[in-house]
């Protein structure tokens, strides 16, 4: 049995950011077809390649549009990168974009069901979990309204409590989390706490050095997609530091 949680391996991610207006549908269609639909190409991650040991707490650092969050999505399966492979072993419980397969037209409780079944859980543990998860999100009476009738806040309390129903094996976090209001906020951070006690093997993005520290034992630093540093933490912070310092 292998000691990584994730491996990813020369992993490049391209998107095709459209170079030009198109005022509708149609004539998007028609320069579609006719070829005449100019795209520039954005190589969000560029090459990467990095392993993690289960148990890990691996902090990814790096300036607004480094990669962090396509790197994520990657890892997590969002997104299928472009080259290159992922592999993942166990469970995993992405803290990113909560709510995003959510149909607005479903009631709450009817959604706990379909977003649960796109993180693979099984109908009859979402059963049995479905008062715990519908504690948790305070949504109370709500859970059977439509989804289009909720707020953000309540989407992504919702979100959060199902993806954290079940301990995960892997925990792929992103810092600016938003779960609703402070007391709220308070709780979730404590559930992720006591996930990070008992083992759980930690992607983490943050700009803050000390939360890295505070969190992680390994890091890795992205530039403009690239991974530029990986290692330890301690070391990890103090060379982001300095490429802070020196902007």
């Amino acid at each position: 049995m292998s000691k990584y949680a994730v491996e990813v391996d020369h992993v490049s991610m391209l998107f095709n950011m459209s170079g030009e207006k198109v005022d509708n549908i149609k004539e998007y269609f028609v320069r579609l077809l006719t070829r005449k639909l100019n795209y520039e190409e954005f190589w969000a991650l560029r090459d990467i390649s990095f392993k993690i040991e289960k148990g890990d707490r691996v902090g990814v650092m790096g300036f607004n549009g480094a990669g962090k969050s396509t790197l994520l999505k990657v890892v997590a399966g969002v997104l299928k990168p472009t080259m290159g492979s992922v592999k993942v072993r166990g469970v995993v419980a992405p803290m990113i974009e909560l709510g995003a397969g959510f149909d607005m037209n479903y009631t709450g409780k009817e959604n706990i069901f379909l977003y649960g079944a796109t993180m693979g859980y099984p109908r009859r543990f979402l059963e049995e979990k479905y008062d715990e998860i519908v504690e948790f999100s305070e949504l109370g009476k709500f859970i059977n309204s439509p989804m289009k009738n909720y707020s953000s806040g309540m989407k992504s309390r919702l979100g959060f409590a199902i993806a954290t129903a079940v301990k995960p094996d892997i925990l792929i976090l992103d810092e600016v989390l938003s779960v609703g209001d402070a007391a709220f906020k308070e709780k979730s951070e404590q559930r992720i706490l006591d996930l990070m006690d008992d083992g759980v093997t930690v992607l983490f993005v943050s700009h803050s050095t000390e939360r890295v520290k505070k969190i992680c034992n390994k890091a890795i630093i992205l530039t403009k997609g690239q991974l530029i540093a990986s290692g330890d933490a301690e070391s990890m912070c103090s060379i982001y530091t300095e490429m802070i310092n020196s902007r």
